[in-house]
């Protein structure tokens, strides 16, 4: 590996990612609070607070217990979550909390009925008189239950709030009824000392207010749970059991005390507990949950099973290579949860807007106080009071918090039902704004399993010895052409000559030193470097570039040796995915370190729009710049180390699931299929998922928006009417289950 390869590994590692529970979040506001608080701790690269699922991912090199005491510092509470433990019981606590919010529900709204049916059909004395006034102490008493049982809550977290000189969604609300029950037991206590026409009471207002807001907390909840179904699959994917071989005898053991190097069987109909290497018998596997593949996959001994896919058909044993948090599986829930808590661009600007909302929302609720006790008409407290209250309850910014995390959720979740892993919440907005798209050739365009087509030796060679001259010196090399060499000598039987020296040149090819004579082995630039004549061989070598071979030349002590033809073939959907790119509008360039006749034949066959061939791996990502620079928004496609540095210069970097681990650690999205299909697949899904995240902030921001203004009233001098606050209350708990909703439509989208 180059030191430029090993900078990019380097660069490319991630530092630990932490994954928090926060659950005492009320809203937008409390997201920005979180997040600052988090963002402020020594060592913290970056937190990403996610309000659709309470939960914060946090990268950092410090130890959790810092981070959980930054958020406790903040007014909240937090623990530490493993992204792939068993959600079995966050969702008991969860159904158990939606219970409580519904008998909360009913408890409030029978008393509000009640209280509201006394007070229109005016069965109570008046509240002057002596009985009158110990009546409506009773409902006094009966509003302030509610209050407690089924808004205790929201009076709480906003003292919280209050202590850590900050406000939220709870302070709206508990200012709204609580303010209203203040004011109509002030009535109740000293009757007389407001005028006649201002003796109004608002017990059954305030009570049905949180009658509204809880039951509108009881479906939101209901409809959040559906947006987590992908991270519930996935984990539901891992078997709780393995069958091991144990001292000649089989044993079935929690999968937990699985060890590296353990014998496991795997029957049919089982699912594979760990990642391992096939040892005995053989079987065909249903690797859908990671490639989206429906159609299972043919394993013998020495390939790689992975955890979580399910034997369909014969028994077989396998070693066990990676346990716990290693396997793919267990990566690629942490990567979905991970991604699944990061913020597109549009998704931090709502952040940012709904951080100052709750504050601006008071500023508004008193302004509106000022305006009515100087200007309305009489009884100015009561005009004052329902203006503020609707002010207060109906603009809270819950459904401007939900609009951006709770599509972000359903979005990477059905991505990685089809085999794409996005890894940062802008590649997710990005991918749908690509105007270019660059793949590499081999692996990603190609199988990347080439194969030896040609041997051609000059005169005084013979085929054998030439072969058995490559295979020596590539055997020392990991390019996959390389390996296509030696892979065929050992086919034919023929043993590769011993090297005492080996270098790799990147880019151009390999000298070495075999039997005292210096041999070079790369493209025809290499041998121009080295001043190697190869007019003679140039015929051949275009027409089999012709045929999308890739040549490479062989020189002994500086004169030519002949050429080896090395065939890679197209991938069978290429050509099909390549149309489908162009068809979404998008201009698709070939790269590729193969001379230009290859790279035309390679281009003429899958019907890519333009080529750039012979380029040095250092070079792609100065391709991936260049059209950068033109304005163009450039993905880049590939599956190797040298592909590492343009993935991650491109806008969004795509590596094929197949390639190397220093590729998929450096791009945004990994495409488990190894098809370019997962590329289309990515784009529609971002258009998608975009588009819903637009729709959820347009009707957030458009029904605070408009319900202020109204709330505060703007139409009164026009019709003479004000919004009752129970209307402002429903309105404010239907605006956040109408996202959700919204959202969670996502789950039947098909790219």
């Amino acid at each position: 590996m180059t030191m430029e390869e090993t900078k990019v590994s380097a660069e490319s590692k991630s530092p630990e990612t932490v994954h928090l529970n926060v659950p005492d979040m009320s809203c937008a506001g409390c997201v920005a609070k979180v997040e600052k608080s988090l963002r402020a701790v020594p060592g913290v690269k970056s937190a990403d607070v996610n309000f659709a699922d309470f939960s914060a991912s946090v990268e950092c090199d410090v130890p959790p217990d810092v981070l959980i005491k930054a958020v406790s510092a903040a007014g909240y509470t937090a623990s530490v979550a493993s992204p792939s433990d068993d959600s079995s019981e966050k969702d008991n606590a969860e159904l158990i909390h939606y219970r409580q919010l519904l008998k909360q529900t009913v408890v409030s709204a029978v008393i509000s009925v009640a209280i509201m049916a006394v007070t229109m059909l005016g069965l109570l004395p008046a509240v002057e008189t002596g009985p009158g006034r110990i009546s409506w102490a009773v409902v006094s008493l009966l509003a302030l239950f509610v209050l407690i049982y089924a808004g205790g809550r929201f009076f709480t977290g906003a003292l919280k709030s209050f202590k850590h000189h900050s406000a939220n969604m709870d302070t709206l609300i508990a200012i709204g009824t609580g303010v209203a029950w203040v004011y109509s037991t002030f009535i109740v206590l000293f009757p007389t000392s407001l005028s006649e026409i201002a003796r109004h009471m608002y017990f059954d207002t305030a009570t049905l207010i949180i009658a509204f807001i809880n039951l509108g907390a009881a479906l939101e909840m209901r409809a959040r749970g559906k947006t987590s179904q992908a991270i519930k699959r996935l984990i539901g994917l891992q078997p709780k059991t393995a069958t091991v071989l144990r001292d000649g005898e089989e044993i079935s053991i929690p999968i937990e005390n699985l060890l590296i190097d353990d014998i496991v069987r795997v029957r049919p109909g089982e699912k594979v507990p760990v990642d391992g290497e096939l040892t005995q018998g053989s079987s065909h596997v249903d690797e859908s949950m990671l490639t989206g593949e429906p159609v299972p996959v043919q394993k013998n001994v020495g390939d790689e099973v992975t955890g979580g896919t399910i034997n369909k058909s014969g028994s077989f044993l396998f070693k066990a290579t990676r346990i716990g948090k290693d396997t793919a599986l267990s990566q690629i829930i942490d990567m979905v949860r991970k991604a699944q808590n990061t913020k597109p661009a549009i998704g931090r600007l709502a952040d940012k807007v709904s951080g100052v909302f709750v504050p601006v929302v008071l500023i508004i609720a008193v302004l509106t106080s000022l305006v009515w006790f100087n200007f309305g008409p009489e009884p100015v407290i009561t005009y004052m009071l329902v203006a503020t209250m609707s002010v207060l309850i109906i603009a809270c910014p819950c459904a401007l918090g939900l609009a951006t995390p709770i599509s972000v959720m359903v979005g990477v979740g059905k991505a990685a039902e089809y085999g794409v892993l996005i890894r940062r919440g802008d590649a997710l907005q990005q991918a749908g704004r690509l105007s270019t798209l660059v793949l590499d050739k081999t692996g990603t365009i190609t199988e990347g399993k080439p194969s030896l087509t040609a041997v051609e030796p000059v005169e005084g060679w013979s085929e054998d010895d030439f072969l058995a001259l490559s295979s020596g010196v590539e055997s020392n090399s990991e390019h996959p052409l390389a390996q296509a060499i030696v892979d065929s000598a050992k086919e034919r039987g023929i043993p590769p000559e011993a090297c005492e020296s080996f270098e790799a040149v990147s880019g151009h090819g390999v000298k070495a030193v075999s039997g005292g004579r210096n041999i070079l082995l790369g493209n025809k630039r290499f041998m121009e470097q080295n001043n190697v004549v190869t007019k003679e061989l140039e015929l051949r070598v275009d027409e089999l570039s012709k045929q999308a071979q890739t040549v490479m030349f062989v020189s002994v002590d500086g004169k030519a040796a002949g050429i080896l033809g090395v065939s890679d073939p197209v991938k069978s959907d290429s050509k099909e995915a390549i149309q489908r790119l162009k068809d979404l509008g998008i201009k698709v360039i070939m790269l590729t370190g193969d001379n230009s006749a290859t790279a035309a034949a390679v281009a003429a066959e899958v019907g890519v729009d333009d080529y750039i061939a012979e380029v040095l791996p250092q070079d792609k990502a100065s391709e991936v710049d260049k059209l950068q620079a033109r304005g163009e928004k450039v993905g880049m496609v590939g599956d190797g180390v040298n592909d590492a540095p343009a993935l991650a210069g491109a806008d969004v970097g795509f590596a094929i699931g197949t390639g190397t681990d220093v590729a998929i650690e450096s791009a945004d999205i990994t495409l488990m299929r190894g098809s370019l299909h997962g590329v289309s697949d990515a784009i529609n899904i971002s258009k998608a998922t975009v588009s819903n995240i637009k729709q959820n902030l347009l009707g957030a921001f458009g029904y605070n928006t408009l319900a202020i203004p109204i709330a505060a009233g703007i139409l009164f001098p026009l019709t003479g009417m004000l919004l009752n606050p129970i209307i402002a209350g429903a309105a404010m708990a239907l605006s956040s289950v109408t996202v959700v909703t919204n959202a969670n439509r996502l789950r039947w989208f098909k790219p």
